[in-house]
């Protein structure tokens, strides 16, 4: 990969970042929580994809990145679903002793 290139996915990932945050501001409060589910599956994607690479062959390089991939989704998966319970949990009934 050229340096042009490298360039070029840097400024690709530096706009969606911007993208993606403004779309993230721009939604209501009562949307979080399908929001969340929605990325929560995205991250499994993202495991399932790291844990691919990991089991194949490749450079040492490509392992570490699948392997950085797949501690990141991880951490996201484990913790957008802890998030997404404690949200839920708001909206049910407290018990009456």
């Amino acid at each position: 990969m050229t340096i042009t290139n490298w360039f070029a996915a840097l400024f690709v990932f530096t706009l969606a970042s911007f993208a993606g945050l403004e779309v993230i501001n721009k939604v209501p409060p009562t949307l979080h929580t399908p929001l969340m589910s929605g990325a929560n599956a995205i991250s499994g994607i993202v495991l399932l994809g790291a844990l691919t690479l990991l089991g194949g062959e490749g450079p040492p390089l490509l392992k570490g990145l699948a392997f950085a991939a797949a501690v990141l989704a991880t951490v996201n998966v484990v913790g957008g679903f802890w998030v997404t319970d404690r949200m839920l949990a708001m909206f049910k009934a407290r018990e009456t002793k």
